[in-house]
């Protein structure tokens, strides 16, 4: 007889089918659902907790109700939203040593070479502007001046102004501190042949009722050579002066010689109240002294009622060339237009 084939297993399982599955492939059986919660009450309904107080008098007040702290259960969890951070930009790169503690350096709007810069700037705008400003005054000036000059002496001038204080401040405040006048040498007035040099100082240009203003002081040196006086002799003597053909002069004696072929009158310029005038010495000729003295006294005359300012003759000297006069005034008024055309510019 034979036996049945032997099957894995315990013997109260043979016979019954597939045997139990292993405990750890069992299934776990299933959770019981959850009873849904309840929102968590507000604060003012949340139940408080009283306190108990010992007892005392019956005066006392009621108790005070704290709220009481809500437990977890009836706390709901917060849910709990993960947001994604930006990604910080990479730091800026650096130059210094790799792993120096060097710290960034502060940029400012201004730094000390852009501000000595700046100051250099405007320094330099200053100092132009000031020299343009001087150059104009000057040349304003030049203009002005040249134009009285050469109206009053009927010759070419060259003007040069004192540097302290500078031009511009004399102009804009009308107070010139030292003025240089020189003529071309052609002529001075009625005197041909004639040059002068003339230093104009404190020189005020202040309008007032009778005058434009004053001068403080004003030195000249008139040099007249021998060949002007020859023609002026013969412009301003008619008649007389055409016979005059020739003048020289003698340092020696201080007198000046007019010849007129074999003729001849020797005078010596002298200063008489502050007017230059020629004293006849010798007449050589059909002409008597007191005539030609006559002529020479309208000559000079005129000569000096011409010099504008109170300009008077302080001395007179005879040279190899011809006669050098020194002048001089102060405190002169500067006149109007009205007394004297020439100023009208002024």
């Amino acid at each position: 007889m034979t036996q049945p084939p032997h099957r894995p297993g315990p013997p109260e399982w043979r016979g019954r089918g597939s045997p139990p599955p292993h405990p750890s492939q069992r299934r776990p059986p299933p959770r019981p659902p959850e009873p849904p919660r309840q929102p968590a009450p507000p604060p003012h309904e949340r139940p408080t907790e009283q306190l108990r107080t010992p007892r005392g008098p019956a005066s006392a007040g009621p108790t005070q109700r704290f709220p009481r702290p809500p437990s977890p259960a009836d706390v709901q969890p917060t849910q709990q939203i993960h947001r994604r951070e930006p990604i910080p930009p990479p730091p800026p790169p650096t130059f210094g040593a790799p792993g120096g503690d060097e710290k960034p350096r502060r940029r400012h709007g201004f730094n000390k070479t852009s501000i000595a810069l700046v100051a250099v700037i405007v320094l330099a705008l200053l100092a132009g502007g000031l020299a343009a400003g001087e150059l104009y005054a000057r040349q304003r000036a030049d203009n002005i001046l040249t134009e009285v000059a050469e109206c009053v002496t009927e010759d070419g001038v060259k003007i040069s102004f004192g540097v302290n204080p500078p031009f511009l401040w004399q102009h804009i405040t009308g107070h010139y501190t030292n003025i240089s006048v020189t003529t071309d040498g052609n002529r001075v007035q009625s005197a041909d042949g004639m040059t002068a040099e003339v230093t104009l100082a404190d020189v005020r240009l202040q309008d007032t009722g009778d005058s434009k203003g004053t001068i403080g002081s004003l030195d000249a040196t008139l040099s007249w050579k021998s060949a002007g006086i020859k023609d002026t002799v013969a412009a301003n003597l008619p008649g007389v002066g055409n016979l005059v053909t020739g003048v020289r002069t003698d340092p020696a004696a201080g007198t000046v010689i007019l010849e007129a072929g074999d003729n001849s009158v020797s005078a010596k310029p002298v200063v008489t109240d502050g007017d230059l005038n020629l004293q006849v010495l010798d007449v050589t000729g059909p002409l008597p002294k007191e005539a030609v003295q006559t002529a020479l006294n309208d000559l000079t005359k005129k000569l000096n009622d011409n010099y504008p300012l109170g300009i008077q003759a302080d001395s007179v000297e005879v040279t190899d060339s011809g006669v050098v006069g020194t002048f001089s005034s102060r405190d002169a008024a500067i006149p109007k237009e009205d007394a004297n055309p020439c100023f009208a510019r002024l």
